[in-house]
Protein backbone atom coordinates (compact mmCIF):
# COMPACT_ATOMS: atom_id res chain seq x y z
CA UNK A 1 0.00 0.00 0.00
CA UNK A 2 1.17 3.58 -0.60
CA UNK A 3 2.09 5.61 2.14
CA UNK A 4 0.76 9.18 1.49
CA UNK A 5 3.95 11.69 1.78
CA UNK A 6 2.06 14.19 3.91
CA UNK A 7 1.57 10.78 6.85
CA UNK A 8 5.51 10.28 6.46
CA UNK A 9 6.18 14.29 7.31
CA UNK A 10 3.90 14.27 10.08
CA UNK A 11 5.34 10.76 11.06
CA UNK A 12 9.07 12.71 10.98
CA UNK A 13 7.61 15.53 13.62
CA UNK A 14 5.46 13.51 15.73
CA UNK A 15 8.53 11.07 16.54
CA UNK A 16 10.72 14.23 16.98
CA UNK A 17 9.25 14.03 20.72
CA UNK A 18 10.55 10.70 21.28
CA UNK A 19 14.14 11.04 20.07
CA UNK A 20 14.43 14.45 22.42
CA UNK A 21 13.42 12.11 25.44
CA UNK A 22 16.38 9.98 24.33
CA UNK A 23 19.34 12.68 24.50
CA UNK A 24 20.39 12.20 28.11
CA UNK A 25 20.73 15.61 28.76
CA UNK A 26 21.32 16.60 24.94
CA UNK A 27 18.68 19.42 25.58
CA UNK A 28 20.39 21.69 27.38
CA UNK A 29 22.77 22.24 25.38
CA UNK A 30 22.75 25.15 22.61
CA UNK A 31 23.03 22.86 19.79
CA UNK A 32 19.30 21.87 20.83
CA UNK A 33 17.66 25.20 20.06
CA UNK A 34 18.68 24.29 16.32
CA UNK A 35 17.10 21.51 16.45
CA UNK A 36 13.99 22.86 17.04
CA UNK A 37 14.08 25.25 14.35
CA UNK A 38 14.99 22.16 11.54
CA UNK A 39 12.37 20.49 12.76
CA UNK A 40 9.80 23.18 12.21
CA UNK A 41 11.34 23.69 8.96
CA UNK A 42 10.64 20.42 7.81
CA UNK A 43 7.50 20.36 8.76
CA UNK A 44 6.35 23.77 6.71
CA UNK A 45 8.45 22.67 3.83
CA UNK A 46 7.73 19.27 3.59
CA UNK A 47 9.38 16.85 1.10
CA UNK A 48 10.82 17.67 -2.70
CA UNK A 49 8.79 16.48 -5.75
CA UNK A 50 10.24 16.83 -9.02
CA UNK A 51 7.91 19.58 -10.10
CA UNK A 52 11.13 21.15 -8.02
CA UNK A 53 13.87 22.32 -10.25
CA UNK A 54 16.32 20.86 -8.20
CA UNK A 55 15.06 17.67 -7.88
CA UNK A 56 13.84 17.42 -11.73
CA UNK A 57 15.76 14.35 -12.72
CA UNK A 58 15.50 12.53 -9.01
CA UNK A 59 12.27 11.62 -7.89
CA UNK A 60 12.59 10.40 -3.71
CA UNK A 61 9.24 9.02 -3.47
CA UNK A 62 11.04 5.62 -2.81
CA UNK A 63 12.50 7.38 0.54
CA UNK A 64 9.79 9.55 1.62
CA UNK A 65 7.29 6.67 1.21
CA UNK A 66 8.77 4.77 3.81
CA UNK A 67 8.45 5.27 7.74
CA UNK A 68 12.30 4.69 8.49
CA UNK A 69 13.41 4.28 12.17
CA UNK A 70 16.46 4.65 13.53
CA UNK A 71 18.65 1.91 13.65
CA UNK A 72 19.67 0.15 17.17
CA UNK A 73 23.21 0.50 18.48
CA UNK A 74 24.99 -3.16 17.36
CA UNK A 75 27.25 -4.59 19.32
CA UNK A 76 28.04 -7.90 17.53
CA UNK A 77 30.58 -6.22 15.34
CA UNK A 78 34.05 -7.68 15.77
CA UNK A 79 37.33 -5.93 14.57
CA UNK A 80 37.75 -8.27 11.70
CA UNK A 81 34.55 -7.16 10.24
CA UNK A 82 35.78 -3.47 10.55
CA UNK A 83 39.36 -5.03 8.82
CA UNK A 84 37.94 -5.60 4.87
CA UNK A 85 37.11 -1.67 4.69
CA UNK A 86 40.61 -0.39 6.45
CA UNK A 87 43.63 0.61 4.04
CA UNK A 88 46.18 -1.19 6.15
CA UNK A 89 49.41 -0.09 4.72
CA UNK A 90 48.51 3.32 6.77
CA UNK A 91 49.14 4.56 10.36
CA UNK A 92 45.29 5.03 10.68
CA UNK A 93 43.34 7.13 13.04
CA UNK A 94 39.95 5.38 12.63
CA UNK A 95 36.84 6.40 14.10
CA UNK A 96 33.84 3.40 12.92
CA UNK A 97 29.96 4.01 13.49
CA UNK A 98 27.91 1.48 13.40
CA UNK A 99 24.24 2.37 12.33
CA UNK A 100 25.39 6.15 13.54
CA UNK A 101 26.50 5.17 16.79
CA UNK A 102 30.23 5.82 17.31
CA UNK A 103 31.83 1.95 18.48
CA UNK A 104 34.69 3.01 20.54
CA UNK A 105 35.95 -1.03 21.02
CA UNK A 106 36.33 -0.81 17.09
CA UNK A 107 37.99 2.57 16.44
CA UNK A 108 41.56 3.00 17.00
CA UNK A 109 42.99 6.68 17.73
CA UNK A 110 46.55 6.96 17.08
CA UNK A 111 46.69 10.89 17.31
CA UNK A 112 50.29 12.28 18.58
CA UNK A 113 49.61 15.66 17.40
CA UNK A 114 48.77 18.70 20.47
CA UNK A 115 45.61 20.28 20.15
CA UNK A 116 44.31 17.72 17.68
CA UNK A 117 40.58 16.83 18.15
CA UNK A 118 39.00 13.28 16.72
CA UNK A 119 36.44 12.39 18.72
CA UNK A 120 32.62 11.59 18.08
CA UNK A 121 30.03 14.86 17.85
CA UNK A 122 27.94 13.62 20.75
CA UNK A 123 31.42 13.30 23.36
CA UNK A 124 32.71 16.73 21.24
CA UNK A 125 29.26 18.53 22.50
CA UNK A 126 30.52 18.25 26.01
CA UNK A 127 34.33 18.20 25.63
CA UNK A 128 35.40 20.26 23.19
CA UNK A 129 31.65 23.09 23.54
CA UNK A 130 33.15 26.41 22.52
CA UNK A 131 34.71 24.95 19.37
CA UNK A 132 31.36 22.80 18.26
CA UNK A 133 29.07 26.14 19.13
CA UNK A 134 31.42 27.98 17.20
CA UNK A 135 30.80 25.96 13.74
CA UNK A 136 28.07 23.47 14.07
CA UNK A 137 25.36 24.15 11.77
CA UNK A 138 27.11 27.68 10.55
CA UNK A 139 27.43 26.45 7.11
CA UNK A 140 24.75 24.18 5.92
CA UNK A 141 21.23 25.92 5.42
CA UNK A 142 18.02 24.04 6.63
CA UNK A 143 15.69 27.00 4.75
CA UNK A 144 14.89 24.98 1.41
CA UNK A 145 16.58 21.90 2.13
CA UNK A 146 13.96 19.23 3.49
CA UNK A 147 16.75 16.44 4.20
CA UNK A 148 19.29 18.81 6.08
CA UNK A 149 16.65 19.88 8.34
CA UNK A 150 15.83 16.30 8.45
CA UNK A 151 19.51 15.59 9.70
CA UNK A 152 19.75 18.43 11.79
CA UNK A 153 16.41 17.66 13.77
CA UNK A 154 17.92 14.46 14.77
CA UNK A 155 21.37 14.93 14.98
CA UNK A 156 22.47 12.67 17.55
CA UNK A 157 26.10 11.93 16.72
CA UNK A 158 28.61 11.45 13.69
CA UNK A 159 32.51 12.29 13.46
CA UNK A 160 34.15 15.45 14.92
CA UNK A 161 37.71 16.76 14.05
CA UNK A 162 39.46 19.95 14.79
CA UNK A 163 43.22 20.12 13.49
CA UNK A 164 44.26 23.61 15.45
CA UNK A 165 46.14 26.38 13.84
CA UNK A 166 49.40 25.93 12.02
CA UNK A 167 49.35 22.22 13.01
CA UNK A 168 50.64 19.81 10.18
CA UNK A 169 48.64 16.65 10.84
CA UNK A 170 50.58 13.66 9.03
CA UNK A 171 48.29 10.76 10.01
CA UNK A 172 45.12 10.11 7.71
CA UNK A 173 42.08 10.64 9.47
CA UNK A 174 39.76 7.80 8.64
CA UNK A 175 35.98 7.40 9.79
CA UNK A 176 33.91 4.67 8.88
CA UNK A 177 30.35 4.30 8.52
CA UNK A 178 29.53 0.63 8.31
CA UNK A 179 25.45 -0.21 8.57
CA UNK A 180 24.50 -3.92 9.82
CA UNK A 181 20.37 -3.76 10.03
CA UNK A 182 18.76 -6.62 10.51
CA UNK A 183 15.60 -4.88 10.33
CA UNK A 184 14.33 -3.23 7.28
CA UNK A 185 13.94 0.23 6.67
CA UNK A 186 16.35 1.77 9.21
CA UNK A 187 17.76 4.92 9.34
CA UNK A 188 20.66 6.72 10.17
CA UNK A 189 21.30 10.40 10.77
CA UNK A 190 25.65 11.27 10.82
CA UNK A 191 26.34 14.82 11.11
CA UNK A 192 30.42 15.48 10.79
CA UNK A 193 32.33 18.52 11.43
CA UNK A 194 35.69 19.46 10.35
CA UNK A 195 37.76 22.35 11.16
CA UNK A 196 41.35 22.89 10.21
CA UNK A 197 42.20 26.31 11.53
CA UNK A 198 44.62 28.92 10.18
CA UNK A 199 48.10 27.14 8.49
CA UNK A 200 47.11 23.50 9.35
CA UNK A 201 47.36 20.72 7.14
CA UNK A 202 44.90 17.45 7.72
CA UNK A 203 43.49 14.29 5.05
CA UNK A 204 40.46 12.81 5.86
CA UNK A 205 38.65 9.98 4.55
CA UNK A 206 34.71 9.42 4.98
CA UNK A 207 33.76 5.66 3.95
CA UNK A 208 30.15 4.24 4.24
CA UNK A 209 29.95 0.30 3.86
CA UNK A 210 27.09 -2.32 4.12
CA UNK A 211 27.53 -5.71 6.41
CA UNK A 212 23.54 -6.08 5.71
CA UNK A 213 21.79 -6.76 2.24
CA UNK A 214 18.61 -4.93 3.51
CA UNK A 215 16.98 -1.69 3.14
CA UNK A 216 17.75 1.45 4.85
CA UNK A 217 18.33 5.19 4.68
CA UNK A 218 21.50 7.14 5.58
CA UNK A 219 21.03 10.77 5.83
CA UNK A 220 24.26 12.65 5.99
CA UNK A 221 24.97 16.12 6.36
CA UNK A 222 28.63 17.27 6.80
CA UNK A 223 30.29 20.71 7.32
CA UNK A 224 34.25 21.93 6.63
CA UNK A 225 35.63 24.62 7.44
CA UNK A 226 39.11 25.74 6.28
CA UNK A 227 41.05 28.35 7.34
CA UNK A 228 43.46 30.55 6.63
CA UNK A 229 46.49 29.09 4.50
CA UNK A 230 45.06 25.81 5.61
CA UNK A 231 45.10 22.62 3.51
CA UNK A 232 42.55 20.07 3.65
CA UNK A 233 42.73 16.44 1.27
CA UNK A 234 39.24 15.05 1.35
CA UNK A 235 38.27 11.60 0.46
CA UNK A 236 34.15 10.09 0.31
CA UNK A 237 34.14 6.57 -0.90
CA UNK A 238 30.02 5.54 -0.54
CA UNK A 239 29.85 1.94 -1.07
CA UNK A 240 26.71 1.19 0.36
CA UNK A 241 24.24 -2.43 -0.67
CA UNK A 242 22.32 -2.06 -4.13
CA UNK A 243 19.02 -1.45 -1.64
CA UNK A 244 20.80 1.18 0.77
CA UNK A 245 19.38 5.05 -0.02
CA UNK A 246 22.37 7.78 0.63
CA UNK A 247 21.63 11.50 1.13
CA UNK A 248 24.38 13.50 1.26
CA UNK A 249 24.56 17.65 2.45
CA UNK A 250 28.33 19.38 2.31
CA UNK A 251 28.96 22.79 2.86
CA UNK A 252 32.79 24.01 2.44
CA UNK A 253 33.73 27.06 3.97
CA UNK A 254 37.56 28.72 2.65
CA UNK A 255 39.14 31.67 3.79
CA UNK A 256 42.19 33.47 1.97
CA UNK A 257 45.11 31.43 1.13
CA UNK A 258 43.65 28.25 1.61
CA UNK A 259 43.20 24.92 -0.39
CA UNK A 260 40.45 22.05 -0.81
CA UNK A 261 40.77 19.18 -2.69
CA UNK A 262 38.16 16.51 -2.61
CA UNK A 263 37.57 12.91 -4.14
CA UNK A 264 34.45 11.73 -4.24
CA UNK A 265 33.66 7.89 -5.55
CA UNK A 266 29.94 6.26 -5.70
CA UNK A 267 29.84 3.22 -6.17
CA UNK A 268 26.91 1.63 -4.50
CA UNK A 269 23.34 2.17 -3.30
CA UNK A 270 20.34 2.49 -4.83
CA UNK A 271 19.42 5.55 -5.23
CA UNK A 272 22.08 7.82 -4.12
CA UNK A 273 21.98 12.06 -3.95
CA UNK A 274 25.25 14.17 -3.40
CA UNK A 275 24.51 17.96 -3.03
CA UNK A 276 28.56 19.44 -2.45
CA UNK A 277 28.62 23.28 -2.22
CA UNK A 278 31.86 25.18 -1.85
CA UNK A 279 32.40 28.51 -0.69
CA UNK A 280 35.22 30.39 -1.60
CA UNK A 281 35.19 33.39 1.19
CA UNK A 282 38.41 34.24 0.75
CA UNK A 283 40.95 35.61 -1.58
CA UNK A 284 43.50 33.28 -3.48
CA UNK A 285 41.42 30.28 -2.46
CA UNK A 286 41.52 26.73 -4.26
CA UNK A 287 39.27 24.20 -4.70
CA UNK A 288 39.76 21.12 -6.46
CA UNK A 289 36.74 19.06 -7.08
CA UNK A 290 37.03 15.70 -8.40
CA UNK A 291 34.17 12.73 -8.67
CA UNK A 292 33.57 8.97 -10.40
CA UNK A 293 30.05 7.36 -9.75
CA UNK A 294 29.99 3.88 -11.31
CA UNK A 295 26.37 2.69 -11.66
CA UNK A 296 24.51 -0.47 -13.07
CA UNK A 297 21.06 -2.69 -12.26
CA UNK A 298 18.54 0.40 -11.96
CA UNK A 299 20.84 2.18 -9.63
CA UNK A 300 20.20 6.18 -9.47
CA UNK A 301 22.68 8.23 -9.15
CA UNK A 302 22.93 12.45 -8.51
CA UNK A 303 25.92 14.47 -8.13
CA UNK A 304 24.75 18.43 -7.54
CA UNK A 305 27.50 20.72 -7.48
CA UNK A 306 27.67 24.26 -6.11
CA UNK A 307 31.23 26.38 -5.93
CA UNK A 308 30.07 30.10 -4.87
CA UNK A 309 33.49 32.54 -6.14
CA UNK A 310 31.95 35.44 -3.91
CA UNK A 311 35.92 36.72 -3.68
CA UNK A 312 38.58 37.77 -5.99
CA UNK A 313 41.43 35.60 -7.16
CA UNK A 314 40.45 32.35 -6.71
CA UNK A 315 40.53 28.72 -8.56
CA UNK A 316 38.11 26.09 -9.17
CA UNK A 317 38.91 23.32 -10.88
CA UNK A 318 35.98 20.38 -11.30
CA UNK A 319 36.32 17.14 -13.08
CA UNK A 320 33.33 14.63 -12.28
CA UNK A 321 33.29 11.11 -14.75
CA UNK A 322 30.79 8.89 -14.49
CA UNK A 323 30.54 4.93 -16.16
CA UNK A 324 26.72 4.12 -16.59
CA UNK A 325 25.66 0.25 -17.01
CA UNK A 326 22.35 -1.82 -17.47
CA UNK A 327 19.64 0.59 -16.62
CA UNK A 328 21.33 2.59 -14.25
CA UNK A 329 20.57 6.47 -14.83
CA UNK A 330 23.05 9.56 -13.43
CA UNK A 331 22.61 13.25 -13.57
CA UNK A 332 25.21 15.46 -12.52
CA UNK A 333 24.04 19.62 -12.38
CA UNK A 334 27.29 22.05 -11.79
CA UNK A 335 26.65 25.52 -10.70
CA UNK A 336 29.39 27.73 -10.54
CA UNK A 337 28.36 31.65 -9.49
CA UNK A 338 31.10 34.33 -9.82
CA UNK A 339 29.88 37.20 -7.42
CA UNK A 340 29.98 41.28 -8.82
CA UNK A 341 33.47 41.53 -6.85
CA UNK A 342 34.77 38.25 -7.43
CA UNK A 343 36.98 39.72 -10.28
CA UNK A 344 40.18 37.67 -11.78
CA UNK A 345 37.94 34.25 -11.01
CA UNK A 346 39.56 31.20 -12.36
CA UNK A 347 36.69 28.25 -12.70
CA UNK A 348 36.74 25.13 -14.97
CA UNK A 349 34.30 22.62 -14.80
CA UNK A 350 34.16 19.55 -16.85
CA UNK A 351 31.61 16.40 -16.27
CA UNK A 352 32.06 13.04 -18.53
CA UNK A 353 29.94 10.16 -18.65
CA UNK A 354 30.19 6.63 -20.88
CA UNK A 355 26.55 4.47 -21.43
CA UNK A 356 27.74 1.12 -21.90
CA UNK A 357 24.08 -0.07 -22.81
CA UNK A 358 20.90 1.64 -24.78
CA UNK A 359 19.00 1.51 -21.71
CA UNK A 360 21.33 3.74 -19.45
CA UNK A 361 20.62 7.20 -19.13
CA UNK A 362 22.51 10.61 -17.69
CA UNK A 363 21.01 13.74 -17.25
CA UNK A 364 24.02 16.77 -17.47
CA UNK A 365 23.48 20.49 -16.40
CA UNK A 366 26.24 22.86 -16.19
CA UNK A 367 25.34 25.94 -15.49
CA UNK A 368 27.59 29.59 -15.16
CA UNK A 369 26.13 32.11 -13.32
CA UNK A 370 28.63 35.35 -13.78
CA UNK A 371 28.47 38.84 -12.66
CA UNK A 372 31.72 39.79 -13.00
CA UNK A 373 33.76 40.51 -16.07
CA UNK A 374 37.51 39.58 -15.72
CA UNK A 375 37.20 35.91 -14.99
CA UNK A 376 38.35 33.03 -16.78
CA UNK A 377 35.52 30.54 -16.72
CA UNK A 378 34.48 27.67 -18.86
CA UNK A 379 32.15 24.05 -18.15
CA UNK A 380 31.48 21.59 -20.74
CA UNK A 381 29.84 17.96 -20.88
CA UNK A 382 30.25 15.07 -22.98
CA UNK A 383 28.37 11.78 -23.37
CA UNK A 384 29.61 8.83 -25.40
CA UNK A 385 30.05 4.90 -25.30
CA UNK A 386 33.72 2.38 -25.38
CA UNK A 387 36.01 3.35 -28.67
CA UNK A 388 35.43 0.58 -30.74
CA UNK A 389 38.64 0.94 -32.43
CA UNK A 390 40.61 1.10 -28.87
CA UNK A 391 38.59 -2.14 -28.19
CA UNK A 392 39.73 -3.42 -31.61
CA UNK A 393 43.52 -2.81 -31.24
CA UNK A 394 43.60 -4.08 -27.89
CA UNK A 395 41.44 -7.68 -29.02
CA UNK A 396 44.11 -7.88 -31.76
CA UNK A 397 46.64 -7.78 -29.13
CA UNK A 398 45.50 -11.12 -27.76
CA UNK A 399 43.47 -9.60 -25.16
CA UNK A 400 40.17 -10.97 -24.06
CA UNK A 401 37.05 -8.78 -24.83
CA UNK A 402 36.36 -8.54 -21.04
CA UNK A 403 39.83 -7.69 -19.95
CA UNK A 404 40.16 -4.91 -23.03
CA UNK A 405 36.85 -3.34 -21.49
CA UNK A 406 38.17 -3.23 -18.00
CA UNK A 407 41.71 -1.27 -19.00
CA UNK A 408 39.58 0.93 -21.35
CA UNK A 409 37.52 2.03 -18.49
CA UNK A 410 40.03 2.21 -16.20
CA UNK A 411 41.83 4.42 -18.42
CA UNK A 412 38.51 6.82 -18.56
CA UNK A 413 38.29 7.08 -14.71
CA UNK A 414 42.06 7.34 -14.53
CA UNK A 415 42.52 10.74 -14.42
CA UNK A 416 39.75 11.34 -11.29
CA UNK A 417 41.56 8.60 -9.39
CA UNK A 418 45.17 10.04 -9.75
CA UNK A 419 44.51 12.69 -7.52
CA UNK A 420 43.81 10.77 -4.57
CA UNK A 421 47.15 11.99 -3.11
CA UNK A 422 48.43 9.14 -0.10
CA UNK A 423 49.75 6.46 -3.01
CA UNK A 424 48.62 3.15 -0.32
CA UNK A 425 44.99 4.84 -0.72
CA UNK A 426 45.40 5.41 -4.88
CA UNK A 427 46.39 2.44 -5.28
CA UNK A 428 44.15 0.64 -3.11
CA UNK A 429 40.97 2.03 -5.18
CA UNK A 430 42.36 1.26 -8.58
CA UNK A 431 42.26 -2.30 -7.52
CA UNK A 432 38.65 -2.07 -6.20
CA UNK A 433 36.92 -0.25 -8.85
CA UNK A 434 39.01 -2.73 -11.02
CA UNK A 435 38.13 -5.44 -9.36
CA UNK A 436 34.40 -4.37 -9.72
CA UNK A 437 34.70 -4.30 -13.47
CA UNK A 438 35.93 -7.60 -13.37
CA UNK A 439 33.06 -9.26 -11.22
CA UNK A 440 30.58 -6.56 -13.65
CA UNK A 441 32.02 -8.27 -16.94
CA UNK A 442 31.42 -12.16 -15.21
CA UNK A 443 28.09 -11.51 -14.70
Amino acid sequence: MQIDKSDILQWYVSSFDSFQEQLNGGTNLPFHKTRKIAISELAELGFPAQKNEDWKYTNVAQIVGRKFRFLSDNKTLQKADVKPFLFEELKETVLVFVNGHFSEELSTLNIDSQGVVVDNLKNAMEKHLDIVDKYLAKYVPIAGNSFAALNTAFTADGAFVYVPRNCKLEEVIHIIYITDAEEVDGMSQPRNLFVVADGAQAHIIESFHSVSTTTYFNNLVTEVYVGANAHLDHLKLQDENPSAYHVSNSQVHQERDSVYTTVNLDLGAKLVRNNLNIRLNGVNGEAHIFGYYMGSGDQHIDNQTFIDHAVPNCFSNELYKGILDDRARGVFNGKILVRPDAQKTNALQSNKTLLLTNDAEVDVKPQLEIFADDVKCTHGATIGQLDDEALFYLRARGISEEMASAMLRHAFVADVLENIKVESIREHMDERIIARFANKDKK
